[in-house]
């Protein structure tokens, strides 16, 4: 079997608040101890699962089924709950997990740090497609919008934020001050520009945390340019694959419609035209057309402000292939308040951490195979 005919791994990792019996924001404890992949986050009351990359839809839906089912069976013996949203909704300050890599974070971007503590997110990793993986990463790039398809929650600290409150937080407020930081990178036109620009990225973080008074070793013992940086779409080379970080926390069930969407996409890149042109974008039999990089920029935009209410985001994502329909993003229902109250709040996080321990013990498949 030639490298292009082999399966192609794709593997989630998936962020989900940890709640009481009450709904409060609380620690994970001992779920961090009920399955493989189950990892403290570098917030007191968040909590990573992580998949191992796997070969097929079906093995990524039933492993993350298995593992996200193990936690909310341990989270039910102690009174605790998981919650699917970006950020949860209402809470003031949220407290780090002492660690000297969060406090040169804390240094290096200031009181703007704050924005991050309060979001949970997915990322999915897609195992690089020998002889395609440029084109693999520009994809990821022009695909980017579909950041729509599972935006969570409008809310920060209980006010109306945007349809994407946590794309907004990461892109247009955490890293403002630390330039290209948190925000979409253009395509690329080989590894060695994306290698430059990752290179680059890490000298400003680097001066930016001398300049705030940080010893250099000590930036060099926990930073590297791969580490030091947040940006939407990434080359791993630790796990030889492009990674997509955009996407809300999410119901395990849109989790896996995501990854197979972009699985599929990568699937074809070897047997089809890829090239960059107007402003448009679409999916075709025999080829794959890229949107200008500008233009992706705008319909990103519309992502976090709109959401699926755009009637172009909506467009552009049924062009690059998305079945739009078949999302339901839980930002819209929940949207239209210019406020939330801390009760109020607790209360969706309960119906949220309910939603999701249905969403994984439901009979039948999360997704279509």
């Amino acid at each position: 079997m030639s490298a292009h005919d082999s399966p192609i791994r794709r593997s989630v990792e998936v962020e989900y608040w940890v709640i009481d019996e009450r709904g409060r924001l609380t620690t994970p404890g001992s779920l961090v101890e009920a399955s493989p992949g189950a990892e403290r986050e570098f917030v007191e009351p968040l909590l990573e699962i992580k998949t191992t990359p796997c070969e097929t839809t079906r093995a990524l839906r039933d492993e993350l089924r298995e593992r996200v089912t193990a936690v909310l069976d341990r989270a039910d013996e102690v009174g605790k709950g998981l919650v699917p949203l970006a950020t949860p909704i209402h809470a003031e300050e949220i407290a780090d997990i002492p660690a000297e890599r969060t406090r040169i974070q804390n240094e290096v971007v200031g009181s703007a740090f704050e924005y991050v503590r309060h979001c949970a997110g997915t990322h999915v990793h897609v195992e690089q497609r020998p002889g395609a993986a440029v084109d693999q990463h520009n994809a990821f790039v022009a695909l980017d919008p579909a950041l729509a398809l599972a935006n969570s929650s409008p809310y920060f600290r209980g006010q109306r934020l945007a349809a994407g409150a946590r794309s907004k937080l990461y892109r247009w407020m955490a890293y403002d001050d630390l330039p290209h930081q948190g925000r979409l990178w253009p395509y690329v036109a080989d590894r060695e520009e994306y290698t430059r620009r990752l290179e680059r990225r890490y000298e400003d973080f680097e001066t930016a945390a001398i300049d705030a008074g940080v010893d250099r070793r000590a930036v060099a013992k926990h930073f590297d340019p791969d580490s030091a940086v947040w940006t939407p779409v990434q080359f791993r080379e630790a796990f030889s694959t492009v990674e997509w970080r955009s996407p809300d926390a999410a119901l395990p069930s849109d989790v896996i419609r995501l990854a197979d969407r972009l699985a599929a996409l990568v699937g074809r890149l070897d047997e089809v035209e890829v090239r960059i042109e107007g402003d448009r974008g679409r999916v075709g039999r025999d080829e794959i057309v890229l949107p200008e990089f500008d233009a992706v920029i705008g319909y990103v935009n519309d992502a976090i402000r709109d959401g699926l209410a755009s009637a172009s985001i909506r467009g552009y994502l049924d062009r690059m292939g998305f079945d739009v329909d078949a999302y339901d993003p839980v930002a819209h229902e929940i949207d239209g308040r210019a406020t939330v109250s801390p009760e109020a709040a607790r209360d969706i996080r309960l119906e949220h951490a309910d939603r999701l321990a249905a969403d994984v013990r439901r009979v039948g498949p999360l997704t279509g195979d």
